[in-house]
């Protein structure tokens, strides 16, 4: 069944997007449980699998279920475009025990039996410490699961961003939100998510707008999320999963010939548009040397860079995709 949001005048002018490394620790925690949405993040669960067994999970397990409630103070909306995973992780800690016990039982009353299981009770009847156990589990999963990608994660995070402000600047809401999700839909005012839950919602966002959160291991879903007072917030696929954790694409015989091995493998590289840093983590070079050829192949014209927030992105121009025998890139 749909979750209506409804939109005002002021709602129409606090639509923002922003990035939340928090967030995709929590959801690469579910894309573990979820087989449906292992697809594309089947080279990263192999390559994690070790590291996973390290975990204990079952404390955000026993808050994560499936349909039901996530206590929003595990993960609340980031008020800045891109905080860093300790500033997040320090609201987490800081949640009044208060709040985090009324979120708990919500949360525990969505699975039968979860409020009396053991670890139910025990972090019920101590909330403080359940706020401290959660942050732990979820540093220790930021540490073993995500930091070692965030780099990549965060410049393909970012690219969608940048690519959506350009549709929105071009389209206008209407074609934002048509080209976010399947499930997603706007009409007279209001945007509509086609969820798995089996009742009707509907939400006035009362000028508070929405926050757009681009996510990797969201995928194939879109879901909203924070109750009030929280900003109302769509997490949504980004764009380029599909060759997120592939082998870089290796340039053809000519290409190499006519460019060399590195900056050939560069531009074949740039299905998404990555930074200096990025590019070298990929195709394991220097940042010094990756960054020495991204100029030699912009100043020919063949790749195109833009400033988004501390990192430039490069991506491939139409010269540049012609030459890489790429014909255009597009969503994944």
């Amino acid at each position: 069944m749909p979750l209506h949001l409804r939109f005002g005048t002021d709602d129409l002018l606090r639509c923002r997007f922003a990035l939340s490394p928090l967030c995709e620790t929590h959801e690469a925690v579910r894309t573990l449980r979820r087989t449906e949405r292992h697809g594309y993040h089947r080279p990263w669960l192999r390559r994690m699998r070790p590291a996973v067994a390290g975990l204990d999970l079952a404390p955000l397990w026993l808050f994560m279920p499936q349909p039901g409630y996530t206590p929003d103070f595990l993960g609340r909306p980031p008020a800045t475009p891109a905080p860093t995973f300790e500033d997040e992780l320090a609201l987490l800690r800081g949640t009044d025990p208060g709040l985090a016990r009324e979120e708990m039982v919500r949360s525990l009353a969505c699975t039968p039996g979860a409020a009396e299981s053991p670890l139910g009770r025990e972090l019920l009847a101590d909330p403080a410490y359940a706020v401290q156990r959660l942050a732990d589990v979820t540093e220790q999963i930021w540490q073993a699961l995500v930091a070692p990608d965030w780099p990549r994660l965060r410049a393909l995070l970012e690219a969608d961003i940048a690519y959506r402000s350009r549709q929105l600047a071009l389209d206008g809401l209407r074609g934002l939100f048509a080209d976010l999700h399947p499930r997603l839909a706007w009409a007279d005012g209001t945007l509509t998510l086609h969820t798995r839950d089996d009742h009707l919602e509907e939400q006035r966002l009362d000028g508070r707008g929405v926050l757009l959160l681009p996510s990797v291991f969201v995928w194939p879903d879109a879901v909203s999320g924070f109750a009030e007072p929280w900003q109302p917030t769509v997490i949504y696929p980004a764009r380029g999963i599909g060759a997120l954790w592939q082998t870089p694409q290796a340039p053809s015989d000519a290409l190499v010939r006519l460019l060399g091995p590195n900056r050939a493998a560069i531009l074949a590289g740039l299905d998404e548009p990555a930074s200096t840093t990025v590019l070298a983590d990929r195709l394991g070079l220097a940042p010094s040397s990756v960054s020495a050829h991204l100029t030699v192949l912009r100043d020919a014209g063949l790749l195109t860079s833009r400033r988004h927030g501390h990192q430039v992105l490069y991506e491939r121009t139409p010269p540049g995709l012609a030459l890489a025998g790429a014909g255009g890139s597009g969503p994944a």
